[in-house]
């Protein structure tokens, strides 16, 4: 009489060429946060193109800050399902940010006589060439590659799905809107933007209503720990962008203002709580 012994594949593991990507991911993004973020009204001398208002700057800024914080949490993981929504997210956002850049490529500082601000804007283009391809060959190799995810450990609350839900379809909704059409920030959104920063902006929205479109897929709070620390982040950086450099620059009153302070506010309180229920279900889910 023979036994037939089922075992599971092995998890697949994030390899050494993704890390290796993210790795520079992680230094540019550190290095975006500050000349966006922290330099926001010196775009003109110290980044690839002017931004203003400083406070569009600002805004991008803490995309990018949001963007390290995935990428550094992505490589402290070792399985490919638990870095996988972070990675797709990042991918997403570079694959929009390069067709933004090659559709306004006379907005960039290309021939400044600046020559940082000129080094900056090739710097831009050539990074935005190669990070894309790169992370979704990558990506799609990971997927396709031997091994399997493993078992769900931490089911998503329904409620949890529900506010996802919404807030998702709000990102992805404006983001498609802003880039196939960036004329209508005039009434969508609560300042000045530019045709190339309106499609900039949209690059974010779309990259994170994508990853709660993902968490919404997986339905496993661990697998999404990441990426509700990056969303936690987001959302209060941009707090504090209004906080320092909105002041002057927002349309204040208008229902495009109220209506974004209202979601943006909801923003680190679904990543707080994602995060807090990720970590307290992990003692029960390893008992």
């Amino acid at each position: 009489m023979h036994t037939t012994h089922h075992t599971r594949a092995e998890p697949r593991r994030v390899s050494l060429g993704t890390r290796a990507i993210l790795v520079v991911f992680a230094l540019l993004t550190v290095l975006a946060t500050n000349q966006l973020f922290v330099l926001a009204r010196h775009t003109d001398l110290w980044f690839a193109w002017t931004i203003q208002p400083p406070l569009t700057a600002a805004f991008l800024g803490s995309g990018y800050a949001a963007g390290c914080v995935l990428v550094v949490l992505a490589l402290r993981t070792r399985l490919w399902a638990e870095a996988r929504a972070a990675i797709l997210t990042i991918a997403l956002f570079a694959a929009l940010t390069l067709v933004a850049t090659l559709l306004h490529l006379d907005r960039f500082h290309f021939a400044s006589p600046g020559l940082v601000a000129r080094f900056a804007a090739w710097f831009w283009l050539f990074i935005y060439v190669v990070v894309p391809v790169a992370l979704l060959v990558l990506s799609a190799r990971q997927q396709l590659g031997p091994g399997s995810d493993p078992e769900h450990q931490q089911p998503m609350p329904r409620w949890l799905g529900a506010v996802l839900a919404l807030q998702g379809a709000v990102l992805l909704g404006v983001g498609i809107v802003l880039f196939v059409a960036p004329g209508t920030a005039a009434t969508l959104w609560p300042w000045t933007l530019t045709p190339l920063t309106a499609r900039m902006v949209a690059a974010w929205l779309i990259a994170f209503g994508f990853a709660a479109a993902v968490a919404l897929l997986e339905r496993d709070l661990e697998r999404l720990r990441i990426d509700t620390v990056g969303y936690t982040v987001f959302g209060l950086l941009q707090l504090l962008a209004l906080l320092v450099y909105g002041r002057s620059d927002v349309r204040w009153g208008t229902v495009a203002a109220t209506c974004y302070l209202v979601f943006l506010c909801t923003v680190p309180l679904v990543g707080i709580t994602g995060w807090w229920l990720v970590a307290r279900g992990r003692p029960r889910s390893r008992s």
